[in-house]
């Protein structure tokens, strides 16, 4: 459908999508300094792929699955060459253009350590949810069933439920 790189296209899918992407980029990073990276690799691969869009559906569906897909396949390589590298945890990334609420940084962080139990399938679905995905569009995403999605959220937000709460209290 679009055989040529469009640079305003791809430059709206970016501004459409930046935030989206990030949020799920920074659900799957192991430590603070990787959402930058998965988030220039799932930009890359949508430029890379942008000329094989078809328009079978959403634009915004095509970036999710691109960057599931994308953060799936990094943590995969991280997860067989884990053995073989150190990670230095001790160094940390803020962000200068925004002040942390202490408090809701915390509250983020105990979900990500929560979410991170979670199976690759649970981990994608939590991701889209928290995104305000209906479970139709999680669906198309993911190729799952409306009701297979719907009995599987119910089981993670307990499970989310059940491993937060002592943390929080």
């Amino acid at each position: 459908m679009y055989k040529q790189k469009d640079d305003n296209f791809f430059e709206e899918i970016l501004e459409r999508n930046k935030y989206k992407i990030y949020r799920i980029c920074n659900i799957y990073a192991v430590n603070p300094i990787e959402p930058q990276d998965l988030f220039q690799e799932v930009i890359f691969q949508i430029w890379k792929s942008i000329d094989k869009f078809e328009g079978k559906s959403s634009v915004d569906t095509w970036v999710y699955k691109i960057t599931i897909n994308v953060c799936l396949r990094s943590k995969m390589k991280f997860a067989k060459s884990n053995d073989k590298t150190d990670r230095f945890e001790s160094i940390h990334f803020t962000p200068i253009d925004k002040e942390i609420n202490t408090s809701e940084q915390e509250k983020f962080n105990y979900l990500k350590e929560c979410i991170s139990t979670l199976n690759e399938t649970d981990t994608s679905l939590i991701a889209l949810y928290l995104d305000d995905l209906s479970y139709k569009e999680i669906g198309v995403i993911t190729g799952l069933s409306e009701n297979h999605i719907a009995v599987k959220m119910k089981r993670i937000r307990k499970k989310l439920f059940e491993c937060i709460t002592p943390k929080i209290k």
